[in-house]
């Protein structure tokens, strides 16, 4: 992932590219997949003892955004040794993977997207492809008995009942096959390969078998996944890149039939559903999507992090569920392997608000008008229900702009009562004369939300 915002029509820029599959079983999975909602993001790795972002700052050309954040009192060929060093530092002793698991779970999420390995290359699991990893004995946590940390979350969410995606980097900034000092750009790094590797075959085809490896080392020994989770959409076939990602997934599915694939940002068969990075789009999306934004100001963990409070992050879930997405949160484990404790303030606020509210987020797909008037629409069309979200100041009288079916009950799901109506053609009035309450949702108003039973 890369921490820097875009301009909301990402999303909107992959849809043209989307392939919808033909595989009944995968289709049959993204009636899963857009059924859940939220996800928890992590973004963990040696990067967090820096507080830094993630990666990115090892490559000179990225350097006009990622190195904002680096103040060592060196040069950077100096910094960059520094970071790949950090593996000899990483020693998270108070990695608490069950009680993540069950924040998660009190939280409302519903699938787990954790880092198993990002771009610098650094694997958080025990992998037999490289020794760049947390349980090579250069790493001080090697010795933990939970080394192996991805084993470990995935365990821990699996007995949760939360689905796995595992998020793997295409590009890998440590292995020789991909970036290598003695290749054609010499020491300058970018976030591509040091070669070009239609001049050099040879090595492009070590680090595709790399890649496949790696992989496959995942789907065969780390338990039933439920996504494959592809960042670094810079490495495909259009750029010059081809790591042959329809011939590995239909490899992984040859062992998880089951398994989608997010090749993010690359079109094609391969990527399932698209995901807008640090955005949420401004219309409805017709395909499967999914939002990563982080609840911090970065992915990564940093030291001096602000949070967004309960009421954004749930006026975003409110928002993008409206317009079919998922809302992947990204909440970054501190250098100790906890969670901080603002990200389990948040995450126990908006368990409480989706106990109550719940019914209309999850299992539901989008609904005419969608985002309109200071209102949201979802529908669980098959139940003759629609959920009407007001996000304006509380007031006893409402106006709710819906007029696509007629209604026959209105229920105010604050109360669980029904309340008197009379649809009219510009909507639905309605009174109320008790609020949602503000806690405890963090002490601040979320929305008013009313179940509609249409015809």
């Amino acid at each position: 992932m890369a921490d820097n915002v875009n301009d909301g029509v990402h999303g909107a820029l992959d849809v043209a590219d989307y392939v919808r599959p033909d595989n009944p079983r995968i289709l049959d999975r993204l009636e899963w997949f857009q059924d859940q909602k939220l996800a928890l993001m992590m973004h963990w790795g040696i990067y967090s003892q820096a507080g830094m972002v993630e990666s990115w700052a090892l490559s000179d050309g990225d350097s006009d955004w990622s190195r904002g954040c680096v103040d060592w009192d060196t040069d950077i060929q100096s910094f960059k040794k520094d970071y790949v060093n950090l593996n000899k530092s990483f020693n998270p002793i108070r990695f608490q993977p069950d009680k993540w698991a069950a924040a998660a779970k009190d939280g409302g999420f519903k699938y787990l997207i954790f880092t198993t390995k990002h771009h610098d290359g650094f694997c958080m699991w025990d992998t037999k492809h490289t020794q760049y990893k947390v349980t090579n004995p250069s790493c001080p946590f090697s010795t933990n008995k939970r080394a192996d940390i991805v084993a470990h979350v995935f365990e821990a969410f699996r007995r949760q009942n939360i689905g796995i995606a595992a998020y793997f980097s295409k590009a890998d900034w440590h292995v020789p096959s991909y970036w290598a000092n003695n290749q054609l750009k010499g020491s300058f790094s970018s976030r591509g390969p040091s070669y070009i590797p239609a001049e050099n075959p040879e090595l492009w085809e070590k680090f595709v078998k790399f890649t496949h490896d790696q992989v496959m080392e995942l789907v065969t020994e780390y338990g039933r996944l439920d996504i494959l989770w592809f960042d670094a959409g810079w490495v495909c076939r259009q750029a010059g890149q081809d790591i042959r990602i329809e011939e590995l997934i239909e490899k992984a599915r040859k062992v998880q039939p089951w398994l989608l694939s997010a090749d993010r940002t690359c079109g094609g068969m391969a990527e399932n559903y698209i995901t807008p990075e640090q955005s949420v789009p401004k219309h409805p999306i017709s395909v499967p999507w999914e939002s990563c934004v982080s609840m911090g100001n970065g992915f990564a963990y940093s030291y001096d992090d602000t949070f967004k409070s309960t009421r954004t992050i749930l006026r975003m879930l409110i928002d993008i569920v409206a317009k079919g997405g998922n809302l992947a949160l990204n909440v970054a484990p501190q250098t100790d392997g906890r969670l901080p404790w603002p990200a389990y303030k948040r995450m126990a606020e908006m368990g409480a608000w989706l106990r109550q509210y719940g019914d209309a987020i999850y299992g539901t797909r989008i609904c005419a008008p969608y985002v309109t008037d200071g209102f949201a629409f979802t529908q669980k069309a098959k139940e003759n229900k629609v959920y009407a979200f007001s996000l304006n100041e509380f007031n006893s009288a409402i106006t709710i702009p819906y007029s696509e079916k007629k209604v026959t009950k209105v229920t105010n799901m604050t109360t669980n009562e029904a309340i008197d109506f009379n649809q009219k053609p510009g909507g639905i009035d309605i009174k109320i004369n008790v609020p949602a309450p503000t806690e405890p949702y963090g002490g601040e108003h979320i929305a008013e939300v009313f179940e509609l039973i249409t015809e």
